[in-house]
């Protein structure tokens, strides 16, 4: 019985060892770079998009701003790389980038056998399909023997191919390795139909020459969650990434914003003065200063504001929050709390 004992004890210190000599390699390689690798799309208006000037901007540039102000205190401190779909995976398994945040959906495969692990869910999405008012098209089941324009290396070629044999339609998928080739070749004709998440979609159409010539078809014939990427392997890391975009869940849930933040300290609500590192450890819990929390939301914002300004009603997209609101509020938005 003491040999089980001792066998069992050998075990657990082994496996304490293990984990302890994998944790925090990536944030290590963080704090020496000074800066966070943060890898983004090619060019999607609102979620990351670069200007003349090189200054990016998008609800995913924002998330990899939140944590770089999580890790150094100061939300500059990110280098984006941009990748198209086909890059953007293997980027992250070589080491290139440290974090993913380019509006990649969470499947199965890529949180297991792909060695990735997913810390949440940025955007709820669909798939559906962006047609030219001239087509005559109405709806997705009118688009049998359709010229499809999908690009290549997404859930979206295997979302298109099974939904036209469900429905016993045939199609001509074109594929591109950028998301803008697609639209353009939508543009020109090329194809009949371009089908990518919806968000995309609305950002794509506002780079076209006469975007209200183009509609969004109703149909939405997928699941598409997507949210900010982490290699298996260093939990430290992955809960720095995944409680980042927790805490800014959570502040909106608390009417906590950037710029009420410094007073909302005052607050005599407990969940609040947690938060906003007033009491209790929650910085020694993840290694960080005790008020990381109180400075992604006063450099960065709250979800609901990062979400308005990039995709909503500040925004030239204005997507409505839909599936994107708070779970009190009719959406699925819900996180873990600050405890």
């Amino acid at each position: 019985m003491n040999g089980l004992k001792t066998l069992a004890t050998t075990a657990v210190l082994l496996l304490a060892a293990a984990s302890a000599a994998h944790a925090g390699v990536t944030l290590d390689a963080i704090k020496k770079n000074g800066f966070i690798k943060c890898g983004v799309s090619d060019g999607l208006p609102g979620f990351s998009y670069a200007d003349e000037k090189g200054n990016y901007s998008g609800i995913d540039v924002d998330v990899c701003r939140a944590i770089a102000a999580a890790v150094f205190g100061d939300a500059t401190k990110v280098k984006f790389t941009p990748l198209t779909a086909k890059e953007r995976l293997t980027a992250l398994q070589s080491g290139e980038i440290d974090v993913l945040s380019r509006n990649t959906t969470w499947t199965s495969s890529r949180d297991s056998a792909q060695g990735m692990n997913f810390t949440g869910i940025t955007y709820y999405d669909g798939q559906g399909f962006l047609v030219n008012k001239k087509l005559g098209v109405k709806s997705a089941k009118e688009l049998d023997g359709a010229t499809v324009c999908v690009q290549a290396g997404t859930t979206t070629e295997l979302n298109l191919s099974d939904y036209f044999r469900a429905n016993k339609m045939k199609l001509t998928p074109i594929s591109y390795d950028k998301s803008d080739e697609s639209a353009k070749s939508l543009e020109a004709g090329r194809c009949d139909v371009l089908t990518s998440d919806q968000s995309q979609l609305y950002a794509q159409r506002i780079k076209l020459a006469k975007p209200d010539d183009y509609i969004v078809l109703p149909e939405v014939i997928s699941k598409e969650p997507l949210g900010p990427v982490v290699r298996h392997g260093d939990d430290d890391w992955f809960d720095i990434v995944k409680w980042t975009l927790f805490v800014m869940v959570n502040a909106e849930e608390m009417g906590i914003n950037s710029k009420n933040v410094e007073e909302m300290k005052k607050s005599t609500n407990p969940d609040v003065k947690r938060m906003l590192g007033v009491e209790g450890d929650r910085g020694k819990d993840f290694g960080l200063a005790n008020d990381w929390m109180a400075v992604v939301i006063k450099q960065v914002g709250n979800y609901g504001e990062i979400f308005d300004r990039n995709v909503g009603a500040g925004s030239p997209l204005k997507i409505e929050r839909g599936l994107n609101a708070l779970w009190n509020q009719g959406g699925l938005q819900y996180t873990p709390p600050v405890r």
